[in-house]
Order: structure tokens, then sequence, then C-alpha cells
């Protein structure tokens, strides 16, 4: 019996199980959207460097934020004096999403140390959650995705970065080329082919319908806030069957 055979025959009770293999595993399935995604972090370095970003800073908050979105919102605010707190909440407005994926999750997640749990989602990003909550919905482990992938993306993230930091010059505008919708799109492929069930058609009815709803009457930003809390605590409260 092969090791992929014997992956899938483990119980949902194991799913949450994962070893060096595994990440190993997903850190090279990972690989081919990587490439991709040193396309978007190319974006970033040249709008850092056009944005009058020293070359170290940059690198840095690519190394420790790994958040695209947050980083391209936060050159928007960059200048002689950064004004913290106005940062500091639209980066948490834009990553409020992370409190869905944490929810979608939760049903495994639960089943891991605080240390482990805390420490998978560090690397959680749009597409390796998506893929990872995919191999769960088809009853297969899928923090092996969730980490090595994270490692994937986050690496070629870097490597992206200082791509467009030294030889990015040539790209004036890579907004108007549609750089910075490359992960938006990955997501909503995995959206449109992940699990359906009832319960992920709540969670994303809901999260779509209160985001909307603050789009249009509450201050700017807050509807990623909204989106993610409302669907997160329906995901939390609404607890998925045991197989």
């Amino acid at each position: 019996m092969t090791e992929n055979t014997q992956h899938l025959q483990r119980s949902s009770t194991e799913l949450h199980e994962f070893t060096r293999i595994d990440v190993w595993n997903g850190f090279t399935q990972l690989l081919p959207l990587s490439m991709f995604v040193i396309v978007f972090g190319l974006a970033f370095g040249v709008a850092a460097a056009q944005t009058g970003l020293d070359e170290f800073p940059t690198l840095l908050m690519s190394t420790l934020v790994f958040a695209g979105a947050s980083q391209f919102a936060t050159l928007d605010m960059w200048g002689a004096e950064v004004p913290l707190i106005p940062v500091l909440i639209t980066v948490f407005a834009i990553n409020a999403r992370h409190l869905l994926m944490g929810a979608t999750l939760y049903p495994w997640l639960r089943q891991l140390p605080p240390a482990k749990r805390y420490g998978v989602m560090l690397v959680a990003s749009d597409a390796n959650w998506a893929m990872a909550l995919n191999a769960f919905g088809r009853k297969e482990p899928g923090f092996g995705l969730l980490v090595g992938g994270g490692l994937a993306l986050w690496s070629f993230w870097i490597i992206g970065t200082w791509v467009g930091i030294y030889f990015g010059s040539a790209i004036q505008d890579p907004v108007s080329l549609g750089l910075d919708m490359v992960m938006g799109c990955f997501l909503l492929s995995m959206v449109v082919v992940g699990p359906k069930s009832l319960r992920i058609f709540a969670i994303w009815t809901t999260a779509a319908a209160s985001s909307m709803l603050a789009y249009w009457y509450l201050p700017e930003n807050s509807h990623v806030v909204v989106g993610a809390i409302s669907g997160g605590v329906l995901g939390a409260c609404w607890k998925e069957k045991k197989a």
C-alpha cells in the first residue's frame, strides 16, 4: 500500500495530523501557483520603490507581514509621517477575512495543541487555505497543504518583492496590468469548485450579504471586517458534523 493511499484511508479524526512529508508535498503542490505570486510580489516591489520606501524595509515588510493587499494599502498611506493608528486599522480591516478562514478550519484546528494551532495559521493565506479546506472537504488531510503551501507562497512572495525592487523599473503602473488580482482570481476559482454543503453556503452567503450592506451604509473598509466577523461567527457556532 502506497503512502498516498494510506493518507486517503485516514479516519476523519486523524485529518488534522501531518508530518514533514505532508508539508513537503504541500510545498511542491503550491509551487506552480507560487510562480504567479512572484508576479504579485514584483508588483509590490515596484510600487514600494516608486513610493520611496527603502529596499530593506520593503523586504522586511514582505517577510514579516506576508499580506499583499494590506501591504499595497499601507503604501497608499506612506509618507514622511506615517499615520500609525490608521495604518493598523486598515491592515486589520483588510486581513479580517482570516477570522473566516479560522472559523472554516475550526473543526480540525481545535484538535491541535494551542502552539501548533496558531503556528500553522501564521502562514495561512487565501490560496493554501482554500486548497486545505477543499482537502478536508474530500476527507483528506489538509494541514500539510496549509503549512507547506504557505511556506512556498511566502518564499516566492519575498523573491518576487526582491525582483520588483531591483529589476522592476520598467513597470510604471503594476495595478493597471491587473497584477494585484492574481490571488483574488485564484481564490474565487477555489470557492466555486470547493466543497458544497448547506453550512458552507450559509457561511459564504452571510459573509457576502453583510459585507455588501456594510459597503453601502458603513464607513470605508468596514465591509471587510463586518463580512469576515459575521461569516466567522456563524462558522464557529455552526459546528460541522463529525463523520
